[in-house]
């Protein structure tokens, strides 16, 4: 039987990653966010849900404000009229468009008219992209990402999706291999298929699937995964996993 994760498995260091699609019932649509990391300050976090939202959160910090603390602690996730992710800061611009849009059919759109302003995140040498996605009603997914030309200015993609049951996407920070600087996932969200019928059992197999691979390297911190039914986007169900919890 393929690995309907086997491009998640194949990475040895994907950094953040989204996950949008439709459960294989077609009743719920999907979100997912993890967050690997390899630096102390990365590692001193978990997920936390309060107040509507999934948070990033520190768990030590004297070692977190080793990092970029801007980078580091945000709303990962936050419940509403539209469902918004993202790696960083840029998730409130995503909400407060959402907000404005109850009737908006394109989540591309959103996407478009939330990141207008935002460019690729300035931790050089890397420059880590941002990659935001949102849920609409109906189930209407999309995801974007925000990378780095060779001029040094921004490249955007936004994708719109209306899921077929049990399809799904992905996108990622990195591609995967552990070089310097880390090479950029890219434009072109890679398809998977969604086999589980729970938040809990996704958020299970991905967080699996981000385990140590061939270099034996464990760099998973925490995976988030919201259901949210296509009838009523704000009856969700959600399962977080952690690393470390204190």
């Amino acid at each position: 039987m393929n690995d309907p994760l086997a491009p998640l498995r194949s990475m040895a260091y994907p950094g953040r990653l989204i996950i949008v699609g439709r459960d294989p019932g077609g009743s719920r649509a999907v979100l997912v966010y993890a967050i690997t990391g390899r630096s102390p300050s990365s590692q001193a976090r978990r997920l936390r849900f309060a107040d509507q939202a999934v948070w990033t959160e520190p768990l030590d910090m004297d070692v977190l404000q080793k990092g970029n603390v801007d980078l580091l602690l945000y709303r990962a996730i936050v419940l509403g009229f539209g469902i918004a992710v993202s790696n960083g800061r840029q998730t409130e611009d995503i909400v407060q468009v959402l907000n404005r849009a109850e009737e908006e059919t394109d989540a591309g759109t959103v996407l478009a008219r939330a990141l207008r302003d935002w460019a690729y995140e300035p931790d050089a040498p890397h420059y880590t992209p941002r990659i935001s996605g949102c849920l609409l009603a109906a189930g209407r997914v999309g995801l974007s990402i925000i990378g780095r030309t060779a001029d040094g200015s921004s490249r955007k993609s936004f994708h719109s999706w209306n899921p077929s049951p049990g399809t799904g996407w992905l996108i990622a920070t990195y591609r995967g291999p552990e070089e310097t600087p880390l090479p950029s996932f890219g434009d072109v969200p890679v398809d998977i298929a969604i086999r589980e019928t729970t938040a809990e059992e996704l958020a299970k197999a991905v967080y699996e699937a981000l385990g140590p691979g061939q270099t034996g390297q464990d760099y998973r911190v925490a995976a988030a995964c919201v259901f949210a039914s296509t009838a009523n986007i704000q009856d969700v169900s959600l399962h977080i996993i952690n690393r470390k919890e204190e």
